[in-house]
């Protein structure tokens, strides 16, 4: 079982020096994976639920003025910081971009980190950030298959051609292509249609604030979505999250017994310093990685 760490560019963490010391820290230690979230814009003011709030007020869990990086800027600096560590984005609000343009950035960080990012996708909660970026919330879902489609066929042809509902363009190029071929887009989300994503057209899955029991479930779930599909287990990556959830090594066996590949852990409580960052990181390292590698 792989260990991950989320999340860089959030926070206390969208510091450069801090960025640095994070993925450098990671990387010595054995973690897998590094995530970087994405919004654009928050609201002070929103009716929108967001679907991880710990209480029934479906509020964000952090201040409306935290910073949050663009995702791919920060990536692209943790790439050039390490050799090894994967990099991802968890998750980027596919709906709200133009996916030529997104297609373009996403290759471009790859091909700059030697082949290392995973494209965590999401189609997003906040209907007043979509309105604020004056792109339509509803068929959200219906859009981000079309864009991760269309994407597929500029990292794939030579010569790229698509015609959609959203998107259309006829024989273009785009370069650079993925490193190793095919760039892996992972679905965000819980819901019934989110695990249909990843059964139906997903690289892999990161299910967030799940139990050891929620997670086999939705892992059992997703792989007779996959058999329907006519897929195998072995053409997605599972990756669980506790969240905000304390967990223990036992708990590593029982997400690792419910079929995860991996479990990203959430480093929203960052220290405010390099120093205790890395103790930080060694201490995750030892009641986490060193345990998980000999699952």
């Amino acid at each position: 079982m792989k260990i991950g760490l989320s999340a860089i560019g959030f926070g206390t963490l969208a510091a450069p020096a801090l960025i640095r010391t994070v993925v450098t820290g990671a990387e010595r230690l054995n973690f897998a994976t590094v995530w970087a979230p994405e919004h654009v814009v928050l609201l002070d003011r929103y009716t929108s639920h967001y679907p991880y709030s710990t209480g029934s007020s479906g509020e964000f869990l952090a201040p409306t003025d935290i910073a949050i990086n663009d995702p791919f800027p920060t990536l692209t600096f943790a790439a050039a910081c390490t050799s090894r560590i994967r990099l991802a984005t968890g998750i980027c609000l596919v709906p709200e971009h133009n996916p030529l343009v997104l297609a373009k950035t996403v290759a471009t960080v790859d091909y700059l980190s030697g082949g290392r990012v995973i494209l965590g996708a999401g189609i997003g909660w906040l209907a007043e950030e979509f309105q604020a970026l004056g792109i339509p919330f509803e068929r959200r879902a219906h859009r981000t298959r079309e864009y991760v489609e269309a994407m597929r066929r500029l990292w794939r042809d030579a010569h790229s051609t698509f015609s959609g509902e959203f998107v259309h363009f006829e024989n273009v190029r785009s370069y650079p292509k993925p490193v190793r071929g095919k760039l892996p887009v992972w679905f965000g989300g819980e819901s019934g249609p989110a695990l249909r994503r990843v059964a139906e057209y997903g690289d892999g899955w990161f299910g967030l604030n799940v139990s050891p029991e929620e997670a086999a479930s939705k892992i059992r779930r997703i792989e007779q979505l996959l058999r329907e599909n006519g897929r195998q287990r072995s053409d997605v990556e599972l990756a669980v999250s506790p969240y905000l959830r304390h967990i223990t090594v036992d708990d590593l066996k029982r997400y690792r017994d419910a079929g995860a590949d991996e479990v990203e852990l959430v480093f929203l409580e960052a220290p405010q310093d390099e120093h205790g960052i890395v103790q930080q990181l060694e201490r995750l390292a030892r009641e986490f990685v060193e345990p998980a590698a000999k699952l």
